[in-house]
């Protein structure tokens, strides 16, 4: 049978037991099944595999077919940021919490694996925002997200003032702990903790939600995907200001800074079971009821 995934890139988070053992078991189905194996380097300080051969995730990008990611969510996020650049499905074991973006579990991994890899998998197309700090009209800093970018102050329940831009048309202009510029990836994840939307996959939307607006008629509200969004700091801001993408990558922003949020043109290719199903996975990892009848 010809191999659909000719090279798969091994990732996974690095001194975690239970990854190291689901990687090993991995490299050790894929290597007996003749699938060429790149390990990303910081997970293989961790594994005692003979002949493995290491490389980094950016070369897993360049050069593999297909990614595993071994980790909870957050690990996920890491790698995907990564890989949004390169032609790479992505599939997640779940080694941490509740895994919204790890399909499948380490406990009962090689049937359902095996059907992917023979082809019996539905892929999803993700799309990620970036995050641009400019100040004076220069590009200081930027980043990608997959999750949410998040405006807020250096300091926990500290105020800031800013003001808020769609495609140019001011909206709002707030008091608040920051905002929350949420992806639908991102819209279970950080968003829905401060009260935002549920937004399903499909959507090309993006939700903005304030943190701990000082104006109780400050709701939450989802705006076209398309969008770019405006966000100029007061001058009266204290300087320890922050933009934190997927919570990993923080970018420094200061009084009178301008922050552009807009969709990046790289998406992340997500591959599923061909079981999966979004809604069952929201009633298992919120606890949701099930059907009644």
């Amino acid at each position: 049978m010809t191999q659909l995934y000719k090279t798969i890139g091994l990732i996974g988070k690095p001194h975690h037991q239970g990854a190291s053992a689901t990687i090993s078991a991995l490299h050790n189905y894929l290597t007996n099944n003749n699938y060429k194996v790149l390990v990303e380097h910081t997970v293989a300080q961790s594994l005692s595999i003979e002949n493995m051969e290491v490389c980094s995730l950016v070369e897993i990008g360049k050069s593999a077919n297909l990614a595993i990611v071994v980790g909870g969510d957050g690990y996920m996020l890491g790698a995907a940021r990564v890989l949004a650049c390169y032609d790479i499905g992505v599939i997640g074991v779940n080694r941490g919490n509740l895994g919204f973006l790890t399909d499948l579990s380490p406990d009962t991994l090689i049937e359902p694996l095996e059907a992917i890899l023979q082809g019996h998998s539905r892929s999803e197309q993700r799309f990620i925002i970036e995050a641009e700090v400019y100040r004076h009209g220069k590009l200081k800093s930027s980043n990608s997200a997959v999750n949410e970018a998040v405006l807020h102050a250096g300091k926990v329940a500290n105020m800031i003032e800013f003001e808020v831009y769609i495609d140019g048309s001011f909206m709002f202009s707030q008091r608040s702990d920051g905002l929350i510029i949420s992806t639908p990836t991102g819209s279970t994840a950080y968003s829905m903790s401060a009260g935002g939307p549920i937004l399903t996959p499909n959507l090309n939307a993006l939700s903005l939600v304030p943190m701990f607006p000082h104006t109780l008629t400050s709701r939450p509200i989802v705006v076209d995907g398309d969008s770019e969004i405006k966000l100029i700091l007061a001058n009266e801001n204290y300087e320890n200001l922050q933009v934190s993408c997927d919570g990993h990558v923080i970018l420094a922003v200061m009084p009178g800074d301008e922050v552009i949020i807009k969709k990046s043109k790289f998406t992340i290719r997500l591959v599923h079971p061909l079981d999966h199903d979004y809604f069952s996975v929201l009633r298992s990892k919120l606890s949701w009821g099930n059907k009644l009848y």
